[in-house]
């Protein structure tokens, strides 16, 4: 992995490694793309904030985030992917190389970026992000909902999907006022053009409220965990499969 300095050896050594969890379409109960999730069994594996921040202290958060991408997309069989891009990505040039896998998979990529870093990063961010979807790269705002959020983000950035925090999604069943919210919320992204995935989605009763608040899709562990290897040559995700969807 060149330009990797001063970061764990679990990353020099090769170590590195992906899950993917689905995202399901509400409507038919069948995946319609799979998120990529950075993983080690190594001893010397710390947990992925902590990882980019060592690698933000090394300046190198474009090399790591790159040698991610690699393992994703070799991996992932002939399946859409959703991957994570740490804001600081941006600052380096490694998203714009023609080389890099975004640009050469198969099936449609979808960028992933997160909704809490301050509104003044993406501004900065976006040339790099109109570049990148000019060469046919879907754009995903991920954790809408997490702590302070704001919606300017939807409208500047107009991306494909949004996908909504965890924490609006717990306890959503039981909270009429949170399901008028969510509701809300869903129909003001399909206005601005973006499709929404209800993330952290563990019981059914989740999953049929997050169905009548109108989301597109759904991700968590009531459909199937995050697994390896990657499920692109199986057509549905083990949890879906033991519901006989």
């Amino acid at each position: 992995m060149r330009g990797v300095k001063g970061l764990p050896n679990v990353l020099t050594r090769g170590e590195l490694s992906v899950v993917y969890q689905p995202i399901v379409s509400l409507t038919t109960m069948e995946p319609f793309a799979y998120e990529a999730l950075v993983r080690s069994d190594s001893p010397h594996w710390i947990n992925p904030p902590k990882l980019f921040d060592e690698a933000i202290s090394s300046r190198c958060v474009g090399a790591l985030g790159r040698a991610i991408r690699e393992i994703a997309t070799a991996n992932c069989g002939n399946a859409p992917l959703f991957l994570n891009v740490h804001p600081n990505e941006f600052d380096e040039s490694w998203l714009v190389q023609p080389d890099d896998p975004i640009f050469t998979h198969d099936q449609p990529i979808y960028l992933e970026v997160t909704e809490s870093v301050p509104l003044t990063h993406f501004a900065y961010c976006h040339s790099v992000l109109r570049e990148i979807r000019g060469k046919g790269v879907s754009l995903a705002v991920d954790d809408l909902g997490a702590g302070y959020s704001n919606l300017k983000y939807i409208a500047d950035l107009k991306p494909e999907i949004v996908k909504l925090d965890r924490t609006l999604i717990a306890d959503l069943a039981d909270d009429r006022r949170a399901q008028v919210l969510v509701r809300h919320i869903v129909r003001l992204c399909h206005e601005l053009g973006a499709r929404v995935v209800a993330e952290g989605i563990e019981q059914e009763t989740e999953m049929k409220v997050v169905v009548d608040c109108g989301a597109n899709f759904g991700q968590g562990y009531y459909f199937a965990r995050p697994a390896y290897p990657a499920p692109g040559v199986s057509a549905t995700p083990r949890a879906v499969m033991s519901k006989g969807a």
